[in-house]
């Protein structure tokens, strides 16, 4: 069965999302994401550890965001399916109130999106809209439905951009979001970068499977995403130099993935 009887949801093809979902230990993939995530675990190995890791910074932010910086609402752009503690419960566990709109276009992602992105608490909301991050103007109009763009809102982009097909339509994607939203706001992303020649090549290798080309960037080229706004400490760093947690001091590894959280005045 190549396509999963009309819903959009290909079998045949591979998806980051479902990949990534692989790596991380989850269940919903197919047979070709597996065979390609095995594939490019041999091309570099360390992208398991970037998966993980990327999960764990989430986390961290977003618990920093919810419980210091007060943010009560949350724009995660490019989604991907639903693993553990994703955005809605560590908001709402730190503050029961917060709003969450998650964004992706996935037919995958939307299905389980709809069985799994449900509020954990009785005064939050969580919602989901189908819209592709290339039209960030369509996210835009589709999110003032559930959250209040006249308060502050979070925006996060977390290892998404490289979906952008130049530097300059990442730029333009992240600051039509950033535009749109209040003084107070914040901005979270983090990306792979070019630092890892195994990241490279398994980026160029992914492309020809059929799969949505993914274009790692410079360190400079992500973190001038943050352009205009005010970072906050540590700054922009790697993703696992992000305010750790003590007992992942002196064990955190070394992988080719930057990000940081930043504020706009």
């Amino acid at each position: 069965m190549s396509n999963s009887q009309g819903s959009g949801i290909r079998s045949d093809i591979p998806h980051s999302a479902r990949i990534w979902n692989y790596w991380m230990g989850g269940k919903d993939n197919y047979e070709v994401d597996r065979t390609v995530g095995e594939a490019c675990l041999e091309i570099d190995p360390d992208i398991s550890t970037m998966a993980v890791q990327s999960r764990q910074f989430l986390i961290r932010a977003v618990r920093y965001l919810a419980h210091e910086a007060g943010s009560r609402q949350f724009l995660d752009i490019g989604t991907g399916l639903p693993t553990m503690q994703n955005t809605h419960e560590v908001a709402q566990g730190a503050a029961p109130d917060s709003k969450i709109v998650y964004v992706d276009n996935d037919p995958l992602v939307l299905a389980h999106a709809r069985a799994l992105l449900v509020n954990t608490t009785d005064e939050g909301v969580t919602s989901y809209i189908n819209s592709d991050f290339h039209d960030p103007e369509q996210i835009i109009a589709d999110a003032r439905n559930v959250l209040n763009f006249t308060q502050p809102i979070t925006v996060m982009f977390m290892g998404v951009l490289g979906h952008a097909s130049t530097h300059e339509d990442m730029l333009r994607i992240v600051r039509t979001v950033m535009d749109a939203v209040p003084s107070g706001s914040h901005l979270v992303l983090w990306d792979g970068t070019t630092d890892s020649q195994d990241y490279v090549t398994l980026c160029e290798e992914y492309a020809k499977t059929g799969g949505a080309p993914y274009y790692p960037r410079t360190q400079d080229q992500v973190r001038a995403a943050f352009d205009g706004f005010e970072l906050v400490d540590p700054g922009f760093v790697p993703i696992t130099e992000w305010r750790p947690q003590t007992s992942e001091l002196g064990e955190r590894p070394k992988i080719a993935a930057y990000g940081g959280v930043a504020r706009k005045s």
